[in-house]
């Protein structure tokens, strides 16, 4: 599929080609150009605006007013790319544990998205200061994991206003989903990790959960 700004986030993927390439003076259409002559692949900058859960994800950043956002297991930026071009004021510390990852994301904030930075570490030991951020985002993480409390735990240590998580809410033929959960179970949760609230709700084969601190 071409690369277009209808299709795909044309600067977030201009950002990475410029990063992967090391060519810092090109502007996005030209980067993109030069990275797809050379093999480089760019299919997750594909828009992702659109989905259901991506949309309430955002709706509770802008609602919660966070200027900074620690995302947990943040993979192939499904959830980030929309999140950095519909927040352009956001700061955000990127998350993962595979290093492979983590280039990409360092790749994006070399080629000139400096509000991102990329962290290399598990959900469950973060390097990071208590109250870190206002924000935590653990975006189709908990599934993952075979004990998903000390996560949980981790998320809520970091987060000074909110942790946003989402899960899927039914099985599916992923091998890496070991966890199913149900509202209430997502709830629990982070409530047995010290949040003071977590509301969860259901967004088209998906739980949103919003837990307080």
């Amino acid at each position: 599929m071409a690369i277009s700004d209808e299709s795909h986030y044309l600067w977030l993927a201009g950002a990475y080609a410029r990063g992967a390439l090391g060519q810092p003076a090109l502007d996005d259409a030209a980067a993109v150009a030069a990275a797809e002559a050379a093999a480089v692949r760019l299919h997750r900058f594909k828009r992702t605006a659109g989905l259901p859960r991506v949309r309430r994800v955002i709706g509770a950043l802008r609602g919660l007013g966070a200027a900074s956002l620690v995302d947990l297991g943040t993979g192939r930026g499904a959830f980030l790319w929309p999140v950095l071009d519909e927040l352009p004021e956001l700061a955000v510390v990127a998350v993962d544990v595979l290093p492979h990852r983590v280039v990409d994301l360092e790749r994006v904030r070399r080629g000139g998205v400096d509000r991102l930075a990329a962290v290399r570490a598990d959900a469950r030991a973060l390097p990071l200061a208590d109250g870190a951020a206002d924000v935590v985002t653990a975006l189709e993480v908990l599934e993952h994991l075979h004990d998903p409390a000390p996560a949980a735990a981790e998320a809520l240590r970091v987060a000074r206003a909110a942790v946003v998580a989402t899960v899927p809410s039914h099985e599916d033929d992923n091998p890496e989903h070991v966890q199913l959960f149900d509202a209430a179970r997502l709830e629990a949760l982070f409530v047995a990790a010290g949040a003071r609230r977590a509301r969860a709700e259901h967004v088209l084969g998906h739980i949103v959960c919003v837990a307080t601190p």
